[in-house]
């Protein structure tokens, strides 16, 4: 009887154990709880705010630390807005001798400007053991050794935390971090040539470090810094050199986050480095969350800053905000959520499934599920394929604040021209070849139409974007019909004729037009992508010789202009029309000064321009100004412009308030999830198949019952025989 009745049970056990909770991959005890769930799939390689910098990173230091400024989360074009800070600071004017100047004066008058930051009281850090202290109010972990680390393994292994109120100085102790030499910050440069005194801090402090046994802790509140000043516990000033208005917006940036001393002591005691005890691994903060699981090669876990002093949802945003859902929680507090949970996914297939199977509240858009996603209809427009629109998905496009070009040398005599004899023979080079290369072209095959043709430097969204006719780069096309049209190829090569290589070839030598191409392997070095850029070189029987090598070794070959045409990227660290336009600034000439204009151009009416608006405020004046230096980049065409890339995020519909955002970060504490939604549709979805699993059973039934019956018939013949 037991072979049989096993026979029976078996489908049934087998049933009973595919029930859908057994395809969650998710723990049991984290069911019907108000988290979000993503995932990452590049580790993070800094935590630490002097020393993040990548995309990748901003993702958690963004929601864990605290800038005195913020971005209105709906407003477009961006606004700042305070975030630790009461409000967003005005910066007083000084000349030389220290007079006060009124905020219209001109830029030649300013010598200094002072930002003066009053921190709203009352914030508190996060639960932390540095800020843990005894009944005598002395820290409990100052004296920590290797032997005393015995058993501690993660911060959560430490049995006391304490915390304590926001002050100035914790701010003032960051900006002094910017200049540690152990730290190698990415914008110490940048901010040593704006900040009064940082540079000369930075010198002082690599001297300092010297003389101390190594990864012995410096306390930096030993070291004065003249262009940052405590005014009172809740406020302190930053001087700057001369006028730079785009200070603002590094205020927004955890840069300028604040590091409390303690933290800094604590994780710089003997044995806390081998156990990834490090700021970079565990921040502290004062934000909305705290990192509370750090597992990069697995999961990171943020959960809700039971300190965190309050903050409501916004109230106004852009038009159509409303309609879209995006100002239902005006002023409710902020988080609207307990907890992120964010999983490691190195596969774009099993991150994509996962997704399908609502296990993801969001995703972005692989090249593998792009058709799976997404739909373009007659007019070229963008629609979230039936399947998607199945399951309530949703489709958040944005462009980017990003731009791609490629770049021209203007150091290579045939491509650059600088002389008078090449001038106009190399610019008409250059704009027979913005012509001929079909950027709309490569963004539909390469890009899956995840972009828009570039027009100049700046992307929608920067100040002094301007759409329509009004926007067009008119050397490179004609408004027809209500649109751009890319110019005939014929007009390319009358340019080309007219530069002196007729179909081609140098009119006085006949020697055939030969142009190198640097880049690496990987990205544009593909070899699908440089195949289809060498046949738009032969729209104008232009010769296109790659030369490929490594990262470092192109670099190298950058930084010495030994280059003639290259590829390159930027993406905004602020919105603001200056930090697009310094790339092609004579003041930031790669060879000449080490700056970021790596095509080395230099224009003097140009270079006026910038002067004159980089510093300006936005008005109709500083967009005039931009109009006029866009004019004069589309005529000299130091770029091919290339295109701003397009963003595209799949959102569940239990997913509220998620606004694609290119310049804020801090974005979590917004989003809200229908917990309840998202457990009924993920139960619908995610029912088991269990029809083959019948078959199995019966299969296995119909080998085993004939078995059972043929043994009993056989016990019951062997008992017959025996009486």
């Amino acid at each position: 009887m037991l072979g049989f009745r096993a026979a029976i049970l078996l489908p049934l056990l087998l049933l009973a154990a595919c029930g859908n909770e057994q395809n969650d991959p998710y723990p049991a005890n984290e069911r019907g709880q108000n988290i979000l769930y993503s995932a990452f799939t590049e580790r993070p390689k800094h935590l630490d705010p002097a020393r993040s910098y990548a995309e990748d990173e901003s993702v958690f230091t963004a929601q864990i630390y605290e800038p005195p400024l913020q971005y209105h989360y709906l407003k477009r074009p961006y606004v700042l807005v305070a975030g630790a800070a009461a409000e967003v600071p005005e910066p007083a004017y000084f000349d030389a001798a220290g007079t006060p100047l009124p905020a219209d004066a001109p830029q030649g008058m300013i010598a200094h400007s002072v930002y003066e930051i009053r921190i709203r009281p009352g914030i508190r850090y996060q639960p932390h053991p540095a800020f843990a202290v005894d009944g005598e109010g002395r820290p409990v972990y100052n004296d920590l050794e290797p032997s005393k680390l015995a058993g501690i393994d993660t911060l959560g292994d430490f049995a006391r935390t304490g915390t304590r109120e926001l002050t100035a100085d914790d701010y003032i102790y960051q900006i002094k971090r910017l200049a540690h030499p152990r730290l190698h910050s990415p914008i110490f440069g940048t901010m040593a040539a704006h900040i009064v005194g940082l540079k000369e801090l930075g010198e002082t402090l690599q001297r300092e470090i010297g003389k101390l046994p190594g990864g012995a802790w410096l306390d930096l509140d030993r070291y004065p810094l003249d262009g940052v000043e405590r005014v009172d516990r809740h406020t302190y000033r930053i001087k700057l050199i001369g006028k730079y208005p785009q200070f603002r917006y590094w205020l927004a940036m955890p840069f300028f986050a604040p590091v409390p001393r303690e933290a800094d002591r604590f994780y710089s005691q003997p044995g806390m480095v081998e156990k990834n005890l490090t700021l970079d691994w565990y921040p502290v903060g004062t934000g909305p969350f705290m990192l509370v699981e750090n597992n990069p090669n697995s999961r990171m876990v943020l959960a809700r800053n039971p300190n965190f002093h309050g903050e409501t949802y916004p109230c106004e945003g852009e038009e159509g905000d409303r309609a879209a859902g995006l100002l239902a929680d005006c002023g409710k507090p902020l988080p609207l959520i307990d907890k992120a949970v964010f999983t490691r996914e190195k596969e774009s297939v099993p991150y994509w499934n996962k997704f399908l199977q609502g296990y993801y509240d969001a995703s972005g858009i692989s090249s593998d599920s792009f058709d799976q996603a997404v739909r373009f209809d007659v007019g070229g427009g963008v629609q979230i394929s039936e399947e998607m629109q199945a399951k309530g998905i949703r489709l958040l496009t944005r462009v980017r604040a990003s731009t791609f070009y490629m770049g021209f040398n203007f150091l290579d005599p045939v491509v650059g021209g600088r002389d008078s004899v090449n001038e106009a023979r190399a610019r008409k080079l250059r704009q027979a070849l913005s012509i001929a290369i079909d950027q709309e072209e490569f963004i539909s095959i390469f890009l899956n139409g995840r972009g828009i043709a570039a027009m100049n430097p700046l992307p929608p969204g920067i100040f002094g974007h301007a759409e329509g006719e009004a926007g067009i780069n008119p050397v490179v096309y004609d408004w027809m019909d209500g649109k751009a049209e890319r110019k005939p190829i014929a007009v390319a090569k009358k340019l080309l004729a007219e530069a002196g290589w007729p179909n081609g070839r140098d009119a006085r030598t006949g020697e055939p037009l030969v142009l190198n191409l640097d880049t690496t392997s990987g990205g544009m070095g593909d070899k699908s992508t440089l195949d289809w850029l060498t046949r738009q070189f032969a729209k104008l029987d232009i010769q296109l010789v790659v030369r490929s090598t490594d990262f470092n070794r192109f670099q190298e070959k950058i930084r010495k202009g030994a280059v003639q045409i290259y590829f390159f990227g930027w993406n905004a660290d602020y919105p603001d029309p200056e930090n697009f336009f310094f790339l092609l600034a004579g003041s930031e000439g790669k060879v000449a000064s080490g700056g970021e204009n790596s095509s080395n151009y230099v224009n003097a009416d140009y270079d006026r321009l910038f002067v004159e608006m980089k510093d300006m405020d936005n008005t109709p004046q500083r967009a005039e100004i931009i109009n006029r230096m866009n004019r004069i980049l589309q005529e000299d065409a130091p770029w091919v412009f290339g295109f701003h890339s397009k963003s595209y995020t799949l959102a569940h519909a239990w997913l509220h308030n998620r606004k694609p955002n290119d310049v804020a970060n801090n974005i979590l504490k917004y989003q809200r999830i229908d917990v309840a939604e998202r457990a009924r549709l993920r139960h619908e979805w995610n029912v088991p198949v269990v029809w083959p699993l019948v078959l199995i059973g019966a299969a296995l039934a119909s080998v085993a019952v004939p078995a059972v019956l043929a043994y009993r018939r056989r016990e019951r013949g062997t008992a017959r025989n025996w009486r």
